[in-house]
């Protein structure tokens, strides 16, 4: 039985931003029908994906100790966190919009900063392990990541909604930005990760094999 020929074979590369396949024989390696620039994988894929997770993982820490918002009423103002906020209207019976903020505040860029650490590290180790479930949690993680923004969106719902009460008034507070960091640069960790590498996968430890040879050269 013959194996098709891959896109490597036959020197092809798919455009990333209208997905025609280009021959990469010629120079200069641009789309034919776009004029993209061709690359056969994201350049320093694992390293800009380590240093956006790791930036998204330290702004996280003040979106969620500063407060989000604060809200006035009757002259009397207080400032809510993401989690204060969560609780505050569960014990108002929003429950609806308290489940809504925690999974897009707490849980979402929880369980993104799990996987896409998950995929580093194995990458990084060439493992073999669960490579097709792997890759069906990357596509997992770029799904949920364009819902990370919900939460930035109820807060600017309530805050319209509350503006209509004379009363009462609502305003952002630096936590809101804060968040709006760990949004785009988790986003932009997820688009860095090349899935191409999961395959690459050999099941060798170059680094291992490294320190064997040097051990029996002595």
């Amino acid at each position: 039985m013959t194996t098709p020929p891959v896109a490597s074979d036959l020197n092809l590369c798919l455009c990333h931003t209208c997905g025609m396949a280009c021959d990469m024989t010629h120079e200069p390696h641009e789309c034919e029908r776009c004029g993209a620039p061709l690359h056969r994988r994201k350049t320093n894929s694992l390293t800009r994906t380590w240093a956006y997770m790791l930036a998204a993982l330290v702004f996280y820490i003040p979106a969620n100790l500063l407060p989000v918002m604060n809200t006035k009423m009757v002259g009397n103002g207080a400032d809510s966190t993401i989690m204060s906020g969560v609780l505050e209207f569960w014990q108002h019976g929003a429950w609806d919009i308290a489940l809504i903020i925690f999974i897009a505040s707490i849980a979402v860029p929880g369980i993104k900063f799990v996987a896409i650490t998950l995929l580093l590290v194995t990458v990084q180790r060439d493992s073999l392990w669960a490579r097709q479930e792997r890759s069906k949690l990357y596509r997992f993680v770029e799904v949920i990541g364009y819902w990370s923004m919900l939460d930035v969106i109820v807060v600017a719902l309530v805050a319209s909604l509350v503006k209509f009460q004379a009363l009462a008034d609502i305003e952002p507070r630096p936590g809101i930005l804060f968040f709006g960091l760990v949004v785009v640069f988790t986003m932009l960790s997820a688009m860095s990760f090349d899935p191409r590498l999961i395959w690459d996968a050999t099941g060798e430890h170059p680094h291992i094999e490294e320190v064997k040879d040097e051990a029996t050269s002595h």
